[in-house]
């Protein structure tokens, strides 16, 4: 089987995995949007999960990166890898969840949240995501997707059941979004049963030469993470803060808030796509590194994952007349935003694929200096531009973001790591899928049958013209 077939398989099982879950998960969007909470409330929610993900980056220290570069290097003990990571990572996890605890009141106080148990919950939900950041990890490294699937899926499955028992079978108003948070903080419980034989057989250690070495290799990794994580809560807490009041007719800057988070979820499509391959590629690009070839197999990789990224991009905007009814109709007036979204977001899939040349070389700390620039563009952009066009300043901030990131990644890669990317073939890709899709959503086909066939079709079009341009080096590639 050649590597780009071993990856593609493993790519599907992690999608399993992430893609499945978070589709399943977008019920919850339906869920919270359709008749149970307001769009402020809506707003609160989107707000402390974006507080999540960013501090979520910190409990891990960038261990899991730091896992797969260490246990795989020649001779590399696995088993005490693992130990020294999950050391490192429990102790950070540990301590925060603490801190949070013990502060819940004046935390929940300054971020306006009704309730400082929200805060509790998160924190306990956040230890756990951390204590079994590491177990997930190896399950990558021994390519047992499978396994890891069944864990993802399994665990969604319980949270969307745990929603619905919480809101529509046994809901108390004072509690209110507080539900989300409860059913989040048991599904993600389940966790622990699931690795309990792993984490049983943990043991705390610490090793004076390797320990410290870890730990210089995943911070910049994990400083990186969190300013790749505030790109994404800045844009969508700032709405609060830049966007004038009454700039769309009958919403506060926190409801309009709330419009930006449920359409924000349409991202998710492009995102989904992104995260399964990442689980699959981070261990194979550090499992061949070593291989004389590797520069020409990274290359193809990337080129077939933008091309995969935009079929996504063509697929969910033009078919966004139907993906709309996923969310409630007061939400709608944000929709504009999904397509300029979704390119942002396949850069950000560049990106990381780019990112792989100071993963290999151990230059971790160029990850930081690309990503807090790419902080500061978003902070910029979004300072200047959301005063002027609202939802569409804070997704044109992100697009600007993540596409100089990828390409401040691609000018130094070269630099220090030269890969040959097709670049004018794959940027010509994105350039012709985005013009595909602005000519079809100027087409308005009244009855919703004729036009989501129309779409189907134009799909298969562009599936045919690839193949036809592809051919031959796809053939070549797969033997």
């Amino acid at each position: 089987m050649s590597k780009l077939k071993q990856l593609a398989g493993e790519t599907v099982l992690y999608g399993m995995g992430s893609m499945l879950p978070r589709v399943l998960n977008f019920f919850l969007v339906i869920l919270h949007t359709k008749n149970m909470f307001s769009q402020a409330e809506y707003g609160d929610i989107t707000k402390l999960y974006a507080w999540v993900g960013v501090i979520n980056i910190i409990y891990m220290f960038g261990m899991e990166t730091a896992f797969f570069r260490f246990a795989t290097k020649p001779n590399a003990d696995a088993k005490r890898i693992f130990n020294l990571a999950q050391t490192s990572v429990l102790v950070t996890s540990i301590t925060l969840t603490l801190i949070f605890i013990v502060f819940a009141n004046p935390i929940g106080s300054s971020l306006q949240i009704s309730s400082p148990k929200f805060i509790t919950w998160l924190a306990l939900t956040m230890l756990i995501d951390a204590a079994v950041a590491i177990p997930f990890a190896r399950l990558r490294l021994e390519k047992k997707a499978l396994v890891f699937a069944s864990a993802k899926v399994i665990n969604v499955l319980i949270l969307i059941g745990l929603n619905y028992y919480f809101l529509k079978l046994n809901y108390n108003p004072e509690v209110g979004i507080g539900y989300v948070f409860i059913a989040n903080l048991i599904a993600n419980s389940i966790f622990i049963l699931f690795f309990i034989k792993t984490l049983i057989s943990w043991r705390p250690a610490w090793d004076k030469s390797i320990s410290p070495e870890m730990i210089r290799y995943a911070y910049p990794v994990m400083i990186t993470g969190v300013a790749g994580m505030i790109n994404e809560m800045f844009s969508r807490s700032t709405l609060d803060w830049w966007l004038p009041e009454n700039f769309y007719s009958g919403l506060t800057s926190k409801e309009a808030g709330g419009v930006f988070g449920a359409c924000y979820k349409f991202a998710v499509f492009m995102n989904l796509g992104i995260q399964a391959f990442r689980y699959a590629a981070e261990p194979f690009f550090f499992s061949n590194a070593s291989d004389n070839k590797s520069p020409e197999l990274f290359a193809k990789i990337n080129h077939y994952f933008v091309i995969t990224c935009c079929l996504v991009l063509l697929g969910v905007s033009i078919n966004m007349d139907l993906l709309k009814h996923l969310i409630g109709e007061e939400f709608w007036g944000g929709l504009s935003i999904v397509p300029i979204l979704l390119v942002a977001y396949l850069f950000l899939g560049i990106y990381y694929n780019l990112s792989i040349w100071f993963k290999l070389t151990d230059k971790t700390h160029y990850g930081t200096v690309i990503t807090v620039l790419g902080a500061a563009i978003t902070m910029g952009g979004n300072f200047l531009l959301i005063p002027i066009f609202g939802f569409m300043g804070s997704a044109l901030a992100a697009l600007l973001c993540y596409a100089t990131m990828a390409g401040v990644c691609y000018w130094l890669g070269q630099r220090n790591y030269p890969i040959p990317y097709t670049v004018t073939r794959d940027m010509g890709y994105v350039v012709f899928t985005y013009s595909i899709l602005l000519l079809v959503n100027r087409v308005q086909i009244s009855s919703q049958w004729l036009a989501t066939g129309f779409h189907a079709g134009v799909i298969l079009l562009f599936l045919g013209f690839v193949y036809l341009v592809e051919r031959k080096n796809f053939t070549e590639s797969i033997h």
